[in-house]
């Protein structure tokens, strides 16, 4: 089997409190992306999604610090820290900040901003440069003579469009993709999907895609990770996750998710996650389980393969229970 694109080990990312203490916000996740795929990852606010793949693009702030290991090609790139990092951002992963107005410089062109990433690596400068940020800004449905305006003269829609061209600026090979329909209407939605979907299979794109929306993840990822109190939870196709959900965290998005077209309840998922800046004894999932038995208050389940590319941390699939839907 070839390597994968992208192959993350044991990350940790941990930050420090004021006045002492410390938050451990991603708990030893691991994961792969081969080449040309579409990865989610799913998970209630706060479950260490984001931080996830900030982590990866070395865009933490400074209070935070991490460990783990991440390939990319074959080469790890968080080994020698801002030294090794550096040279992959923007230019072999780039990736799309939640909410497009804060990821662009309010006083500075649009298109001078698409350009900054080509020049720092340079892929492209002056005149060429330029024509590539037209040809970037009509790629995404953006004419290209709107280069010379700001960020305030673009609509949410279009200023999203922008920050795709701005993170393809340097033909990266894996996107990060972080809640990129965040405050845009369901016909903008729908459209910047359409348009991340037909850029990955256009571009040979890996995407990992972050968002807390289920049908999100189903129209444009084959497989997801869920996540919960900074680990994954469970892993696997979608259409595995959907129809044979190993893990109860899973099965309960599932059934809290609107259905249009179907008769079912919509349910809710009680109580709260845990805080992270506490030791965490037992599955992190234990107190809003609706399947807990005797093993879970107290010991920590492991992630165990339940089926093709298919792994799950939950105690029932130790003894050979599997989850049911519904």
């Amino acid at each position: 089997m070839s390597e994968p694109l992208l192959r993350v080990e044991e990350l940790n990312v941990w930050f420090e409190l004021h006045g002492g203490g410390e938050l451990h916000a991603v708990r030893g996740i691991s994961f792969e992306l081969e080449q040309g795929e579409r990865l989610g990852l799913v998970g209630e606010s706060g479950c260490g999604k984001t931080t996830s793949i900030l982590a990866l693009m070395g865009l933490l702030p400074g209070n935070a610090s991490v460990s783990g290991r991440v390939w990319l090609e074959g080469e790890e790139i968080l080994a020698g820290g801002e030294s090794t990092l550096a040279p992959h951002r923007w230019h072999h992963i780039a990736m799309i900040f939640q909410g497009a107005m804060n990821a662009f410089n309010p006083v500075k062109r649009i298109g001078d901003q698409i350009l900054e990433p080509m020049e720092l690596h340079g892929t492209a400068s002056g005149k060429g440069g330029r024509a590539r940020v037209r040809e970037l800004l009509e790629l995404v449905g953006i004419a290209g003579s709107r280069a010379d305006r700001y960020p305030h003269e673009f609509s949410g829609g279009m200023r999203q469009r922008a920050a795709i061209a701005m993170a393809l600026a340097c033909e990266p090979k894996v996107l990060l993709a972080d809640e990129p329909t965040t405050a845009l209407d369901v016909m903008v939605q729908a459209q910047i999907l359409d348009l991340l979907v037909s850029l990955s299979r256009d571009l040979g794109l890996s995407m990992i895609l972050v968002t807390h929306d289920l049908p999100v993840v189903a129209q444009v990822c084959g497989r997801a990770a869920v996540m919960y109190a900074g680990e994954i939870a469970e892993e696997g196709p979608m259409a595995t996750l959907y129809h044979d959900p190993r893990h109860p965290y899973t099965r309960m998005l599932f059934a809290a998710t609107p259905d249009l077209y179907g008769d079912d309840a919509v349910l809710s998922i009680p109580g709260a996650p845990p805080r992270l800046d506490r030791e965490l004894v037992g599955c992190p999932f234990h107190p809003r389980c609706d399947s807990a038995f005797a093993p879970c208050p107290t010991r920590h389940p492991r992630l165990l393969e339940v089926g093709e590319r298919h792994v799950a941390a939950c105690h029932l699939n130790e003894v050979g229970s599997a989850v049911q839907v519904g």
